[in-house]
């Protein structure tokens, strides 16, 4: 097999439980069609970078079991006792908007039945320990406004939330711990918070030269990105090179450069495209602020978010990565 053939099977591989059950698995064909779409100079060090890629941040269903299973069992959260400790919280299924929360408390259900014997709805009767659980944190926007009427009409006076999130920005829980604390203090509440992950990923403006996610450090001189960029009130900031990210997520400087300048041409291109995004919807991912976007690179099991680049999940008549299952 041709290093192309190899490339294209292996990225089908690593992601082959995406959305299981919902979707056809991903094969060579899918992956080498998405790819097409792009300039062809940049098929073979494209696929290169991005099987390297999510190869650390695709987050496959095994993955995630493991990371509950050891949480139900670890000492430093539910201490020597942990069955004794899970009888006592009581389960947050309050989102606003999607299904991951009760699809992954679905999971963590099945996890403590079988770790302790309990069921969720047995569990927090006269609760002090509350859970919040979702597959990732991004912005912070999600937990925030799912927690400000829970805080405000269902929170005793005291309490503590554990928020446990496979993959956490750094830069979306400072936003969501800030306004969590906030909206606890106008209603005279004290609320205190505990976060638990499996990874931990660098998002934050201060740290953008070492961040996790897709920054460029140029902007391409593409008539079409120009034109975006021209558009913005604020210019974006930029990436100082080298770096790899914190994770080492990218192979190399050049590796990491090649997706980002291919997925903020293509984001830019697929916004003249797709009549459906909104102005939120930026080239690099879904963002409130005005940026070139998000840029996360985490894909889990059960869906790709919005916050990830436009290349890897838009759709209509872009075709997409990974289909994404909106809201």
């Amino acid at each position: 097999m041709s290093e192309r053939s190899d490339l294209l099977a292996s990225i089908a591989n690593t992601t082959k439980d995406y959305r299981a059950g919902e979707i056809i698995a991903p094969t060579p064909e899918h992956v080498d069609r998405w790819l097409a779409q792009f300039a062809e100079d940049v098929h073979l060090p494209l696929l290169r970078e991005i099987d390297h890629v999510l190869k650390k941040t695709y987050l496959t269903k095994d993955s995630v079991v493991g990371f509950l299973t050891n949480l139900v069992k670890s000492e430093q959260l539910a201490g020597e006792e942990p069955c004794t400790f899970w009888k006592g919280v009581r389960f947050l299924n309050i989102q606003r908007g999607g299904n991951s929360q009760r699809e992954m408390l679905a999971m963590f259900a099945s996890i403590l039945e079988r770790e302790c014997g309990l069921k969720l709805e047995d569990c927090g009767k006269e609760p002090q320990n509350f859970l919040y659980l979702d597959d990732a944190l991004f912005s912070g926007n999600r937990i925030k406004n799912d927690l400000r009427p829970w805080i405000k009409n269902d929170a005793p006076p005291e309490g503590r939330v554990h928020v446990v999130t496979i993959a956490l920005h750094r830069g979306g829980q400072y936003y969501a711990k800030e306004g969590i604390e906030q909206m606890a203090r106008e209603v005279n509440k004290r609320i205190e918070l505990t976060w638990w992950r499996a990874v931990e990923l660098e998002d934050t403006k201060l740290r953008t030269n070492s961040s996790d996610v897709l920054r460029p450090t140029t902007l391409s001189q593409d008539a079409r990105v120009q034109a975006y960029v021209a558009g913005m009130r604020f210019k974006p900031v930029l990436r100082t090179p080298p770096s790899r990210g914190e994770h080492e997520f990218f192979s190399s400087e050049d590796g990491r450069a090649l997706v980002e300048q291919t997925f903020l041409k293509a984001g830019v291109d697929i916004r003249d495209q797709c009549p459906y995004l909104n102005v939120y919807q930026r080239p690099l991912g879904n963002m409130v602020l005005e940026t070139l976007g998000f840029g996360s690179m985490i894909v889990t099991f059960r869906n790709c978010p919005n916050n990830a680049p436009l290349a890897l999940w838009a759709g209509d008549p872009w075709y997409p990565l990974f289909p994404r299952k909106i809201n």
